[in-house]
């Protein structure tokens, strides 16, 4: 990518794009080499913010094919959100103006799993780890309460849940989504495939995130 500030229906269609290469076996490698390293040294541009689940086969530059620069990532067990989470997001909006936010889940997550066992069979957690259920219980009781079943819904339910969230806990990205500065998307990947699918969006145009299918909505 170039370092021009790219509008947040840009941006996602990027990284569509990007995947798209993917899972096709063609990736481009962009941005990987000598010059694009020493073009940075001074100072980052990146075009979106990634929060996603750090479970190591989810590596954003490579299943959204992109390189040096490209990406904001933060990344946590269960994309969970805490203080420290929020301010690196905000950090990459408002100060390096990123246009886009992305909460990247996956199919079978061991966070959303632990979470089902924890409510289901009361199978707990020990240490930190057991924060980490517990931030995302509440997505299981929702997905549950829908009346949901499948693993791919308890993992729609919660990138919805942290997408929503975020745009609740965060005033400043909330406001940049309300003026029409900023998007925040949550996509889910399915591992064997490779692609990524949309689920939830806020802030961007229909015509640029319906290059992706959305994901079946909770019940109201």
């Amino acid at each position: 990518m170039s370092s021009t500030t790219l509008a947040p229906g840009q941006a996602l269609d990027a990284l569509l794009r990007g995947n798209r290469r993917f899972v096709a076996g063609t990736p481009d490698h962009p941005n990987q080499d000598a010059a694009r390293r020493a073009e940075l040294a001074p100072a980052q541009k990146p075009f979106a913010v990634l929060l996603g689940c750090s479970d190591s086969r989810l590596a954003a530059e490579i299943i959204f094919d992109q390189g040096l620069g490209d990406l904001f990532v933060v990344r946590t067990a269960g994309h969970v959100l805490g203080p420290e989470v929020l301010g690196s997001i905000e950090y990459g909006t408002s100060v390096l103006d990123c246009r886009l936010v992305v909460v990247l889940g996956h199919d079978s997550c061991g966070a959303v799993a632990a979470a089902r066992a924890a409510v289901e069979e009361g199978l707990s957690a020990t240490g930190y780890v057991r924060d980490v259920v517990e931030r995302v219980t509440p997505s299981v009781l929702a997905a549950r309460a829908a009346g949901l079943t499948s693993d791919s819904d308890f993992i729609d339910a919660h990138i919805r849940h942290t997408v929503d969230l975020l745009l609740d806990r965060s005033r400043v990205l909330a406001d940049q989504v309300a003026a029409g500065h900023t998007g925040v998307v949550g996509l889910a990947y399915q591992l064997a495939e490779g692609n990524a699918r949309l689920v939830t969006a806020h802030g961007i145009p229909t015509a640029a995130s319906s290059s992706a299918p959305i994901g079946r909505a909770l019940p109201a």
